[in-house]
């Protein structure tokens, strides 16, 4: 079942040996719609210091308990390279990064996870250790943080309509399916979900997200879920 990642800020994250803080934000790449980081803040566990936790750390979303599981030792992630607020992610940290986890790194190969389709716990190869000396000063461009989306103005081909409420996530994989609107007025205000091979880019300096759909194909949409709902 899809989770919506409105309803996962503010988890509890608890580690092997107990819990670490909460979750703060996601970065997530927005070519490829995947997941890369949950965002912890670590409250006066390491002074308010904020550290990134990639799925391939992530267990179990229980939102009923509002927590979710990481599969480190608290020591292991105090021990974590720090990150730097306000500022990209760099290449040459998440080069850090992996390998202080001996991850393999997602950048490699084409599939979403890089050589393999989910995350795995094999140690880097060293082809992937060259790979990550190729892209040593690069920034990553497409790693955005999607609680800065939420609120954003959806474009359609023929105006506007609703805004940005969250993104619908697989928690498996952790790529994004669908993105989660509110419709406003034309729709009495209700949510719907718009798959994300329908939008055509992120405009970050003009905070909308652009579809491929007409303000009619998300009415049949709309309605088509509704009904759907009913049966």
């Amino acid at each position: 079942m899809l989770q919506n990642t409105k309803d996962i800020y503010g988890c509890t994250l608890t580690a092997t040996d107990g819990d670490i803080g909460h979750v703060k934000d996601f970065y997530f790449d927005d070519k490829t719609w995947v997941i890369r980081y949950a965002v912890a803040d670590t409250g006066s566990w390491l002074s308010g210091r904020q550290v990134l936790l990639s799925p391939h750390a992530l267990g179990k979303i229980d939102l009923y308990a509002k927590s979710l599981h990481v599969k480190l030792h608290k020591k292991q992630i105090e021990g974590s390279p720090s990150i730097e607020t306000h500022k990209p992610v760099s290449r040459q940290y998440e080069m850090e990064y992996f390998q202080y986890y001996g991850w393999p790194a997602y950048w490699n190969g084409g599939a979403m996870w890089g050589l393999g389709g989910y995350p795995v716990l094999l140690p880097p190869s060293r082809e992937e250790m060259q790979s990550l000396q190729q892209h040593h000063h690069r920034d990553d461009k497409h790693l955005q943080s999607a609680k800065a989306v939420d609120g954003y103005d959806i474009q359609t081909t023929d105006g506007s309509l609703g805004r940005v409420t969250g993104f619908m996530i697989d928690p498996k994989s952790w790529a994004i399916r669908e993105v989660a609107v509110e419709a406003g007025h034309w729709y009495s205000g209700k949510e719907i979900l718009i798959a994300t091979s329908k939008i055509e880019r992120i405009s970050y300096e003009d905070s909308k997200v652009f579809v491929s759909l007409t303000q009619a194909d998300l009415q049949r949409t709309a309605d088509h879920e509704l009904a759907k709902g009913r049966s």
